[in-house]
């Protein structure tokens, strides 16, 4: 992680200010041959319901920008040529196949619960107000250089000691979010007519998913509400300067990416067994001690790196999806939704919502085979139709604007 501190001093910005001469207007780039340039910038802006409103632009000024105070922050006048619009929908099981545990949340009016609260309200209406088991998050990075999003998905055996897996889930993603807020995709921007101090003074660091996985796990650790836990977990970045996605999984959540009606890339589920993923977790000292216990590390997360386009969408989804939806479905229910046309923010908002209606649907049919039951038959085990879990899904569609 890179750190960008320091201030300029005081002689020179006397120095700018009495030699201050008109510069050549800096290049312009063509934005589908030369996307590395520091001269591309977009300032896309997440809405109240998650959703990318379309983003304030900028003349380009001709002269030097008169010298700043000590101190000052700047951030670039230039759209960035990516927006991305993205929402989620949910649904948690229905309460007859609930665990066992007794369900105690995160007070209202604590950190977590608040945050909590919000992101489920702020969304589009969805199916359900409980997301069971699992929890997401969507967040703007600094300087509104790209968002940031992921699905965990709390195990569900930890309801047969007592505990809620519903706690470790949401502070997981919690976490994620309060780091991703303060990180950069990429390297962090500076504004091409800087001096070479003003660019030092750019506070931040680029924060990649694996990274925010780390640091997120390990503010779970330090929580005295989460006594015991885990999760899966899949963290998204993507870059609104230069269209690059970065992405760390780990366990069988995961995402997939659509391009021109087909799918060009799904991560691949992580377990040590049939039913078991790979999990981050919190376990006590003394559970430690006995066999069995498993302790995955955000270093086991599997990285994956790539270039997107325009039209892409990004569908981020915990196993509800994965173990009952094939692939082709999938990519029907987009294709149809997309065909209908209309505004991106309502597409992405009606994707995730029919892709989670479609998931129930699946999960509740014993006579139709199920990517569960053919995982189950590949292990030697019988499983008819359907698996019931929740579903959480957060869906991104890429627009390539300069």
């Amino acid at each position: 992680m890179r750190r960008y501190l320091g201030l300029r001093s005081f002689s020179q910005q006397l120095a700018q200010h009495f030699l201050t001469v008109l510069p050549t207007p800096p290049r312009i780039p063509h934005p589908l041959f030369d996307h590395h340039s520091h001269h591309l910038f977009f300032l896309p802006t997440i809405a109240m319901s998650v959703r990318l409103a379309n983003a304030p632009r900028a003349l380009l000024r001709s002269v030097v920008r008169p010298p700043a105070p000590l101190g000052a922050r700047f951030t670039s006048t230039l759209p960035r040529p990516y927006r991305f619009h993205i929402s989620a929908s949910w649904l948690g099981k229905p309460p007859s196949h609930k665990g066992k545990a007794k369900n105690v949340p995160f007070p209202p009016d604590s950190s977590i619960g608040s945050w909590r609260d919000h992101t489920l309200s702020r969304q589009h209406p969805s199916l359900s107000r409980d997301p069971g088991e699992d929890f997401f998050y969507i967040q703007d990075m600094r300087n509104q250089s790209g968002v940031s999003f992921g699905v965990a998905d709390g195990v569900g055996g930890w309801s047969d000691s007592g505990v809620d897996p519903s706690l470790f889930s949401q502070a997981l993603m919690y976490h994620a979010h309060r780091y991703a807020k303060n990180g950069w995709p990429g390297e962090p921007e500076t504004d091409p007519i800087q001096s070479y101090e003003e660019k030092e003074a750019v506070e931040g660091w680029e924060l990649n998913p694996q990274e925010c996985m780390k640091l997120a796990h390990d503010a779970v650790l330090r929580e005295k509400f989460v006594l015991a836990g885990s999760s899966t977990a899949c963290i998204i970045n993507l870059n609104a300067s230069n269209g690059v996605l970065r992405a760390a999984n780990l366990g069988d959540s995961g995402f997939l990416i659509l391009r021109s009606s087909s799918v060009f890339y799904r991560q691949r589920a992580q377990t040590h067994y049939f039913n078991c993923p790979k999990q981050l977790a919190k376990v006590p000292s003394i559970v430690k001690k006995a066999s069995g216990a498993i302790l995955d590390k955000p270093a086991d997360a599997d990285l994956y790196e790539t270039k997107l386009r325009d039209g892409d969408i990004i569908i981020a989804f915990t196993d509800g999806l994965s173990d009952n939806v094939f692939n082709n479905e999938i990519t029907s229910i987009c294709s149809l939704i997309a065909r209908a046309g209309g505004p991106e923010d309502d597409q992405v908002q009606t994707i995730a919502d029919r892709i989670v209606e479609y998931s129930r649907a699946c999960m509740a049919n014993n006579q139709r085979v199920s990517p569960f039951e053919k995982a189950a038959a590949r292990d030697n085990k019988f499983w008819p139709g359907g698996k019931m879990d929740d579903v959480t899904v957060v869906v991104a569609l890429v627009r390539e604007v300069l």
